[in-house]
Formats: structure tokens, sequence, C-alpha cells
């Protein structure tokens, strides 16, 4: 008896550690084929070969490599995942991190807003024809697009418009609290304009994971983080999982999640308005680039 899941596409960004692995494993687990991304070549590499022995009889393992921070490596890997496959059934928008020190890019994008947040937004649409061919052939709700947020996005009290990618007075977690406060404003907009086409958008915030990720921080970052509780990147990726596989969680669209439960995000991320504000914006901003969408 052939497992429904079989003909499922999964794209994982940032697989090539903790939460992004985590999952990407898992959904091979399950006999998807998983396209998983990774930066870094020695970990991208080395994930791979976990991923892969992961994966169940007749599951599927792609990886491929690339740099989210710039616009116009993220248009060649949306280029290479279509080569790959006619449809995408769960995209996971899990890459992300923090910079220790401000970097702008040569597109002229601050690199953790556009790592965490402008990457992503131009991955989804570019995907958008592959995601909507999938929609075609399901249920509606069955086809998802998650973002991997932060309660981090709690202390980000807005988005300064005269200042969007928080260039000036510039610090490492500010800057990160607000691309994951982007992540959210991203889903709320997103979950709309897909809605007719049957494709749920959902956030959701893993928890303090025990990863790699502090190592990019700054040491006094590393320093408060490691006095928090803190899960296995397994744990982490449990709600990620859930997300993308559990009938329940296509019921839902819009919503921000954690421990399998939808929670209410601060104020600022309920703002509508901004979020079709961060839309345009964004448009704006990958225009910029000369990147088409």
């Amino acid at each position: 008896m052939s497992n429904p899941s079989d003909s499922r596409v999964a794209v994982v960004t940032g697989a090539s550690s903790g939460v992004g692995k985590a999952a990407a494993k898992a959904l091979a687990r399950r006999g998807w084929h998983v396209i998983a991304h990774g930066r870094d070549p020695a970990r991208t590499a080395a994930a791979e070969a976990e991923i892969r022995d992961a994966a169940a009889q007749g599951g599927k393992v792609t990886m491929i490599r690339g740099d989210l921070v710039l616009l116009s490596d993220t248009a060649r890997l949306a280029e290479e995942i279509a080569g790959h496959t006619g449809k995408v059934h769960a995209l996971l928008n899990n890459a992300g991190g923090v910079c220790s020190v401000r970097r702008v890019t040569p597109e002229g994008n601050e690199a953790t807003f556009a790592g965490n947040h402008l990457g992503h937004f131009l991955l989804t649409l570019r995907l958008m024809p592959l995601l909507r061919a999938a929609a075609e052939a399901r249920e509606p709700g069955t086809v998802r697009v998650l973002a991997v947020s932060s309660s981090g996005h709690e202390y980000c009290p807005g988005i300064d418009w005269d200042d969007l990618q928080q260039t000036r007075e510039w610090e490492a977690m500010k800057s990160y609290c607000l691309a994951k406060l982007c992540n959210v404003l991203f889903t709320r907009e997103l979950a709309k304009r897909v809605r007719q086409a049957g494709i749920v958008a959902n956030a959701m915030h893993p928890g303090v994971v025990a990863s790699n990720f502090a190592s990019h921080t700054p040491a006094h970052v590393q320093s408060y983080l490691a006095t928090l509780p803190s899960v296995s990147s397994e744990a982490g990726a449990d709600t990620l999982i859930w997300l993308a596989t559990a009938p329940e969680a296509g019921r839902v669209t819009g919503g921000y999640f954690h421990d399998r439960a939808q929670v209410t995000p601060a104020a600022p991320a309920l703002d509508d308005a901004a979020a079709a504000r961060l839309w345009t914006e964004s448009e704006a901003l990958v225009a910029r680039a000369g990147i088409p969408l």
C-alpha cells in the first residue's frame, strides 16, 4: 500500500543544522521528497548524508546550496528548485541567524534583515507557481508555507518605515527581533493573498534551541542565551513538522504557533496595515536589486 505522502515535496531552508536539519530528516523519514538548503559547504555536505540516512524507502533527498542574504542567489535557488520538481507541498522558511557586526550586502541590504526576511520573501514568491500547482491537485489546506519566527519579535516595538532595515544605530539583537517581527507580518499578509488558492501560511516559535545559532551572536548575547532553558533541535522542530503534516494544522492560516498550539503574537505583529506595507516595501527592495518577481 502506498504512503499518501510519497509524492509530496518539501523545501526546507537552513537544513544544514539545527531545527531545519531535524525537520528535513523527519520529513524524509516520512517518505517525502525533501529539497534541503544549506549555505556552508562543509555543514551542508554533512547534513545531506544525515538526511539521506534518515530517508524512508522511496524517499528522495536533494541538497542545494546558496545564500539567502543575496537576492540574486535566492533567485538562482528558486530556479534550481524548479529544475527538481514541478510542485511544492510545503515550504519551510527556516533559515536565519544573527550577524555579530553590521554588514550591508552588495545589493544594499542589511544582512540580518535580508537573510531572515527578504530572502524568504523572494523565495516564496518565486516558488508560488509550484505551490499553486500542488494546491490544485490537493484538498484545501494541504499545501503550506511556514515561517520559523521567534518570541524575539516581542521585543520589537514596530517598524520604523524611515529606516526599515534599521541600518542607523544598528544593534545585533535589535535587528534580529525586527526580522522575526517581519516573519510574522509577512505570514499574515501571505495567508490573505493565497487563501483562495487553498494554501495556508503560518508562523511558529521553536523555543530557545540548543544549536549553533548562538555562535554567530555577540559575546554578551551568547552569555544571556546560555542562562535560558533550551530544547533540542528535534524538540524545536516538532511544531514545524506538525504544521507541515498534521491535517488539523491545515485548518488555520495566518496563525502563530508554539508547542503545537496557536498563541497570540505581540501587538505589532497583528498590525495588518503594517503587514501590507511590508509586502510593498519588500517588493520595492527586490526590484531595486534588479530581480523580477
